[in-house]
């Protein structure tokens, strides 16, 4: 069993904005393989996926940013997983936009969200996928990571949301390794 999440913040006005393509990328995921996000617990709505034998819940933590994680440690506790069942999807400021990155660990570079998982699970050993939002040194980082996507970035987006169904299935089929080699080439 595997956990992936996606981190956002919830709420309309956070739709479509720089901080919620850990949402978006989960809502690719999603619609590849026609689930919806309908089911409720400990304050994230998730969605569930069977591949190659393997359980996936899909979850959107539904408190702030900066609360991630305490949703995904008690889904961690109640499906008795581990860190090393955890994958979480997350924007990286430091990445130009759309540029993705695979991690087995690592420091949280200043994004809140990690900073709050890592807290709440005692440590930083879990995959990551980093998805790279740019950054404007003219804008205040919160304004930056808050505003909403233009037209330009979403069409940058929508290619790296369009294999990312591909690097799930890879990652669960092949095994993290062989995905970083074959994804962070890229």
């Amino acid at each position: 069993m595997k956990l992936v999440v996606g981190l956002g913040n919830p709420g309309k006005e956070y739709q479509n904005t720089r901080h919620n393509i850990g949402y978006m990328a989960l809502d690719a995921i999603a619609s590849f393989f026609h689930v919806t996000f309908d089911k409720k617990k400990w304050n994230g709505t998730y969605a569930e996926i069977n591949y190659q034998g393997e359980k996936i819940i899909l979850l959107k933590p539904e408190k702030y940013m900066n609360l991630s994680g305490e949703v995904v440690a008690p889904f961690l506790k109640f499906y008795k997983l581990s860190s090393n069942d955890l994958f979480v999807i997350s924007d990286d400021l430091d990445m130009p936009m759309g540029k993705i990155k695979l991690k087995y660990k690592g420091s949280s570079g200043g994004h809140n969200g990690l900073k709050d998982i890592e807290k709440n699970i005692g440590t930083n050993e879990y995959k990551r996928l980093k998805i790279g939002i740019s950054n404007n040194k003219q804008i205040d980082t919160k304004d930056y990571v808050l505003g909403k996507l233009n037209i330009e970035e979403q069409k940058i987006l929508e290619e790296t949301f369009s294999f990312l169904p591909q690097l799930f299935m890879d990652y669960i089929t092949l095994g993290f390794d062989r995905v970083m080699n074959k994804y962070n080439k890229k």
